[in-house]
């Protein structure tokens, strides 16, 4: 099978638990990182589906590498292989389909909980909060025809699904290594005290995230899978 294509746009905000559950699931796949100067490909061709990561800059912003991203995410799209987007991912799905990228009211930083709508729960496979590692200060709009699966209260679109494709406004990806690399940078918005109890509330909400992250990624690979998942 052809091996699935990731794309970074910076350093220390790699693929984190999606690349362990690609592992697990005996899948390949190719990250190109534009933060070490590496071009994302031309096309999708070589690939058979499509994760975006997350990064500092918005959507919005005129940077070359987020052009060609969009570019990607359509052309898979088009050729019905599956897309899913992390943070600034999703906002570059949604925007590559017409949606608006906004400045949201508040940002979003560590561990919150959203609520799930009738979509969202059978997307998730579950009901009621899910508690989600957030870090992004833009929100998106729903691109035409999707689906929105979760909110809260202050992002009213969490995720949205369009067919296959997921799209995701928090950091679904999230590992204890990539966790602890972040802690420093989240002083900042947290200040020490309110990153130490992140790490703290990170014991129980980490694992549950890589359980929904389980999930998720089958959920969203399920055309590639079949019911052969092993997580």
């Amino acid at each position: 099978m052809k091996p699935i294509l990731v794309l970074q746009h910076c350093l220390g905000d790699g693929p984190g638990y999606l690349a362990t559950w690609l592992r697990v699931q005996g899948l390949a796949f190719e990250v190109f990182n534009t933060a070490e100067g590496q071009d994302f490909p031309a096309t999708m061709a070589p690939y058979a589906a499509l994760a975006v990561l997350g990064g500092a800059m918005s959507a919005n912003d005129d940077l070359p590498s987020l052009r060609q991203a969009e570019r990607l995410i359509l052309e898979a799209m088009m050729h019905q292989q599956p897309v899913i987007g992390h943070c600034l991912g999703g906002q570059l799905m949604a925007r590559a389909l017409g949606a608006r990228v906004h400045r949201m009211p508040r940002v979003e930083v560590g561990w919150h909980a959203i609520e799930l709508t009738p979509p969202g729960a059978s997307w998730f496979d579950e009901v009621g909060p899910s508690t989600v590692f957030e870090w992004h200060r833009d929100g998106f709009h729903l691109p035409p025809g999707a689906e929105n699966l979760a909110y809260s209260p202050d992002c009213p679109h969490q995720a949205f699904a369009l067919g296959p494709h997921l799209g995701l406004q928090f950091h679904l990806e999230m590992d204890e290594p990539k966790l602890r690399g972040w802690a420093h940078d989240l002083q900042t918005p947290l200040g020490e005290a309110g990153v130490q109890a992140l790490l703290v509330q990170s014991r129980l909400a980490l694992p549950q995230q890589q359980r929904l992250a389980n999930r998720l990624y089958r959920r969203w690979l399920q055309t590639i899978l079949g019911t052969d998942s092993r997580a």
